[in-house]
């Protein structure tokens, strides 16, 4: 397996660990302890503490990118395109989404929070550009 796509799973590990472990956890908490229903959670009204509310949009965030990876992943192996330069984009997404969501559920979101776990999103939009210009280039020359 290539390293693209070695990182490719370990974003849908971290997307299905992240579910786990924020939103999971402090439902079944809930639940358990007989503070609520469990139906009582309703998709699109995030109830609760400030934590368990910044973990369900980080859980989210990752659920809206991991498509867009595994497509760039899926083309890159349709075109045999590969590398040191490719390898490297792809550790730095993984690095870098795992940062950005850990900074999203461990902080208080101030300013200057906010402008690291961007700075995280940024390193991951511009691998995507990267990993995405290296298949065309690879297919236009």
């Amino acid at each position: 397996m290539t390293i693209p796509a070695w990182m490719l799973l370990a974003f849908a590990a971290w997307t299905l660990l992240l579910l786990t472990f924020t939103v999971g956890i402090y439902r079944w908490y809930c639940i358990l302890l007989r503070d609520a229903d469990i139906a009582g959670f309703r998709a699109g009204a995030v109830a609760g503490s400030d934590w368990y509310a910044r973990g369900t949009r980080a859980h989210a965030n990752c659920v809206e990118n991991l498509p867009v990876f595994a497509v760039i992943v899926i083309a890159l192996n349709l075109s045999k395109v590969s590398g040191p330069l490719v390898d490297e984009v792809a550790i730095a997404i993984m690095i870098a989404r795992i940062l950005q969501s850990l900074t999203h559920v461990l902080f208080v979101q101030t300013t200057h929070v906010v402008t690291f776990r961007f700075g995280f999103f940024f390193v991951q939009l511009l691998g995507f550009f990267v990993l995405i210009t290296t298949i065309v280039r690879a297919h236009v020359s």
